[in-house]
């Protein structure tokens, strides 16, 4: 049996952090034994390992305050688990995943790229780009990804890529789910639901999403904006202040973080995506589609290859064009919404299904660890 060590930043709710958690828990364990190593802290995914019987460990170091206590605590862990390989999930584990390649403390090194033109880890990211020559190879989640970390200086020995994968079976059009959960969250049948499935993050451009929002809501009288993500909600003064700064307190519902999206999801008419840059490949986009969802969302990251004819795509930045895509969609009326999300979720299936996506994690471990 090949014991993989996973090294991630953080376990908080996040596409990378969702992918890490289908990977291993589906994982074939009478091939693979998973094991999960927290950065920082367990966070929301931490209790979906442990319940799933895969080793989690974690190093509890504060974000951005480097702890020689946690690297010893590393250190300790890989020598008690003894991988045959150590995959490293986003910027700072791939610095430290390098540091214990080093150190001798790991055979085999591969890094996880799940962004793109992200802001704020400069520093980081060309520390990673004179090194890329190092691990075994570097896995990206969107070709996006591959092309900006290639123009800032990434040249790893092998690049791989495994786009996103997601569960059709727990992901899935239900109509029963629908009128329950629009029950619950009290979404008239008559509403035309737009959500925008974020947490609250520049990158996510919650304020074009809000200005969009104000342009259409005049026009369309039937359409609610529902917003779902980690800071989300009327704790956040920034997004209180937008929300009454357009006047849309009765147009738009905040619902916070949410951990039950094959819920959620069929709940709605249109899954809109807003970002201004970073993306990868934005998991709630293939989540929305597996569920019969059209959406509606900024050319960012990987966006144009996973909605491809199912949806509509807008420049970043440009509130007016994404209210004319909201527009468009609504005019299609239900049965052009459903036949698109029918295409949607068909290309879902063809293209980025889990059970692939798992697949090819594990002949590339398959085929590192053999050396």
């Amino acid at each position: 049996m090949i014991t993989i060590a996973h090294l991630i930043t953080g376990l908080e709710t996040g596409g990378a952090e969702r992918m890490l958690v289908h990977l291993v828990t589906r994982t074939d364990r009478a091939r693979f034994r998973p094991v999960v190593i927290s950065m920082t802290r367990p966070g929301a995914m931490g209790p979906m390992l442990s319940g799933a019987g895969v080793g989690l460990h974690v190093l509890g170091i504060r974000r951005s305050r480097p702890d020689p206590r946690g690297i010893v605590r590393l250190v300790l862990i890989l020598r008690a688990t003894r991988p045959a390989l150590l995959q490293s999930w986003l910027y700072h584990a791939d610095l430290l995943g390098l540091a214990m390649l080093r150190l001798g403390q790991v055979p085999h090194l591969v890094w996880g790229v799940h962004a793109s033109d992200v802001s704020g880890v400069a520093a980081t990211r060309r520390i990673l780009a004179w090194s890329s020559g190092q691990p075994d190879a570097v896995v990206t989640v969107s070709l996006a990804g591959q092309r900006f970390h290639e123009r800032i200086g990434y040249r790893p020995r092998r690049w791989v890529y495994i786009p996103n994968g997601f569960d059709t079976e727990a992901l899935q059009p239900n109509e029963e789910t629908r009128r329950n959960s629009r029950g619950m969250l009290g979404i008239a049948e008559s509403a035309v639901a737009i959500l925008l499935p974020a947490r609250y993050h520049p990158m996510k451009d919650h304020a074009t999403f809000l200005t969009a929002a104000a342009k259409l809501s005049s026009l369309r009288p039937e359409v609610l904006f529902v917003l779902a993500g980690s800071g989300v909600d009327y704790a956040n003064p920034a997004i209180a202040a937008a929300i009454a700064g357009y006047g849309l307190g009765d147009r738009v519902m905040v619902l916070g973080e949410r951990h039950d999206l094959d819920a959620l999801y069929p709940a709605f008419d249109i899954v809109s995506l807003s970002s201004a840059y970073g993306e990868a490949m934005p998991m709630v986009l293939g989540e929305a589609m597996a569920c019969g969802i059209p959406c509606v969302a900024t050319d960012c990251g990987d966006a144009t290859a996973i909605i491809e004819d199912t949806g509509i795509l807008v420049p970043r930045r440009d509130p007016a064009a994404l209210a004319a895509a909201w527009e468009r969609m609504i005019g299609l009326g239900a049965e052009g919404r459903r036949a698109l999300g029918e295409r949607a979720r068909a290309r879902v299936l063809d293209h980025y299904a889990l059970a692939t996506t798992v697949s090819r994690y594990e002949a590339l471990y398959d085929e590192i660890a053999a050396r």
